[in-house]
This record gives C-alpha cells, structure tokens and sequence, in this order.
C-alpha cells in the first residue's frame, strides 16, 4: 500500500527557518540532493520531481541560532523508492566525507544527519510492509545497528540527487507533554497510536503506516516552545484525503479547544506544545 495518497491521512511538506539561506541552499541542493523550484532572496522551494514542494526553508530577519532545550523539530523524515537509492545516498555522504548516523528500526532502514542550523533529517527506506509485526494494534519498532555490509550489497547506483518518487515520510518533533500531545494528534487530528516508546515517546499514524508522525520529551518534560526568532520548525502541512475529512478533523480539535484558524480557505492549528501545522486537502 502507498502510505503517502490519498485515502491515506499525512504529513507532505515542512517548511524551516535558517539563519543563512544561501549556506542552507547548499547543503540541501549538494548533499541532500534537493531541486529549487523556485525561491525568493529570503525563502527557497525545494522538491525531488520539479512538481510538488516537499521542504520550504525560509530565513527571516534576525533569525538567531536554533535554541536547544525546546520544543520544534526533532527531524524530518525523507522516504526513498528504493534500497538501491539509500545505498547511493550513503555512497554519497561518504564520497563528501560527511559524518552521518544509521539505524535498523525493523520497519526501515535510515540515516541521520543535521542540516547546517541543527536541524535533524532522517533519509530512510521501509522495508515491505508485509514483514512489519503487528500486535493488538502496535507494530514492532527498535534501534538496532544498521548492517551497511547489506546496504552497500545492493546493486551499485550513482546518487544525482534525490529520486523524483521521493516524499516527506513522517515528521519528528520535540513536545512538552505526552499525555496532551496524544490527546491533540489522536483525538484531534485523528491518527492511531501504533507504538508507545516507554513513557518519552509515541509513534502515529494513518490507515496502519508505521509513524507519520512521532513526537517525545527528549529535550525535557515541560520543556518550552522556542523563541519567535529561533531557526528550527516553521510548520508542517498535513494533507487530507478530501474535505468531509478535514471538516471532521475540525469538529475534533474545537471540540478539545485546539485552536483553529482559518485563513482563505486555509486552516492552521498548532499543538500543545506550539507547534504549527497546516490542515490541507489532497
């Protein structure tokens, strides 16, 4: 099942604040392999197949280094087509001597890295979804060494940027409280819990995908929302399959006093923990 269309609920684009878009565009277009599609001296639209804007990354004015400690962005999760395409990326990395780090989680395979603000990116493949183990709801996830013998086994590719079925594969974010946040992302937004990570993290998501979205208290319980002008998350769009959908999603969150706000046909709302996202349509 393709876990990034509709009828299925997502995560598609992010959008970032840099402190330099001219070093940020570098990292993104050179290593990460990303196309401008188009930008403004301040903000930059990046995507993998020329059509659609997977990541914004926007430098506002008197943007200040990314405030750890806070609530935002724990990563952003770009998904691969393919085994081969994640071996090139870490073929790549390695031909730019860039220090990266890997893990199996069972479900995937990824690689970490920052981007020049901080800012975490996972770049990952799934493994078929029919090995995923599943139990009374929850499917079975770990951090486990990544076998890069395995990986660099698959037939040899070169990486000339990311491949055009790429897509924004989840979101990870740093939250304040669990408890509120389940409340807001289940019972508002409407996705399942379908992994509990002890008592510091969930995993969520739509229609039995492993996570489109995680978040955790990694960077402390009760920890605050960052500053206005701190570089790190700007929003995050989810994408509903039509409007009866989103119209629903809207009842939730009112009904458990998350603010909406509309704004020309778009919705915003933001979690308990200030982070922002938008509600859009398929």
């Amino acid at each position: 099942m393709n876990f990034h269309n509709a009828p299925v609920t997502y995560v598609d684009h992010v959008a970032l604040k840099v402190q330099d878009i001219s070093r940020s565009l570098t990292f993104y277009q050179q290593v990460l392999g990303f196309q401008v599609m188009s930008r403004t001296p301040a903000k930059a639209f990046l995507t993998a197949d020329g059509e659609n804007v997977l990541l914004t990354i926007e430098q506002p004015d008197q943007t200040t280094p990314k405030q750890a400690g806070t609530t935002g962005l724990y990563h952003i999760a770009l998904l691969l087509p393919a085994r081969a395409d994640l071996s090139a990326f870490v073929r790549h990395l390695d031909s730019l001597g860039i220090h990266f780090g890997a893990a199996d989680h069972l479900v995937s395979e990824a690689i970490y890295l920052p981007d020049p603000d901080g800012n975490g990116i996972e770049v990952y493949i799934d493994r078929d979804p029919s090995s995923w183990l599943w139990n009374d709801g929850s499917v079975a996830m770990t951090t486990d060494p990544l076998s890069f013998t395995s990986l660099l086994a698959e037939p040899t590719r070169s990486w000339e940027g990311l491949p055009e079925d790429t897509v924004m594969g989840h979101i990870h974010l740093h939250v304040s409280d669990l408890g509120r946040a389940e409340q807001f992302y289940c019972q508002g937004l409407g996705f399942n819990l379908v992994n509990r990570f002890g008592a510091e993290a969930l995993f969520l998501s739509d229609r039995n995908y492993h996570h489109h979205i995680a978040v955790n208290t990694w960077a402390g319980k009760g920890a605050p929302a960052p500053s206005a002008t701190s570089a790190g998350l700007l929003s995050f769009s989810i994408r509903y399959p039509d409007e009866r959908t989103r119209q629903e999603v809207i009842c939730q969150l009112e009904a458990i006093g998350a603010p909406v706000v509309e704004d020309e046909a778009m919705y915003m709302t933001q979690d308990p923990s200030g982070n922002a996202i938008q509600l859009v349509l398929d």
